[in-house]
């Protein structure tokens, strides 16, 4: 946020209302946090869908806030309970610059904070 010392505009999905329960969600929720520094996501704000990465759902969320400059942070405490393929996930995106799974909202806030 190059030397901007305000704290950056994070939308919390639980927060602004915001849930990804079908495709067409993933939009919505981009799109309210486009204007905004990030958002943050638990699993509270997503369907049970969201965990089979067949439905493509988290694909598509990773895809467009990568896409729409949006940073994500999916706060995911034990990725293991989701499956084996959230574990690789979490790991894959630990320096990733758009999207981050981490295990707590203290974590998300300090990487969003940097």
């Amino acid at each position: 946020m190059g030397g901007d010392l305000s704290a950056p505009r994070v939308v919390v999905a639980s927060e602004a209302g915001l849930a990804i329960r079908r495709m067409a969600d993933v939009m919505d929720v981009i799109g309210a946090a486009y204007d905004a520094d990030a958002l943050i996501l638990t699993p509270d704000d997503v369907a049970v869908a969201f965990f089979d990465l067949r439905t493509g759902l988290a694909g598509e969320l990773f895809q467009k806030a990568s896409q729409y400059g949006v940073r994500l942070a999916l706060v995911l405490p034990d990725p293991a309970v989701h499956g084996p393929r959230w574990t690789d996930l979490a790991f894959e995106h630990r320096r990733h610059h758009a999207v981050r799974i981490v295990p707590s909202r203290a974590e998300a806030d300090a990487w969003l904070a940097s």
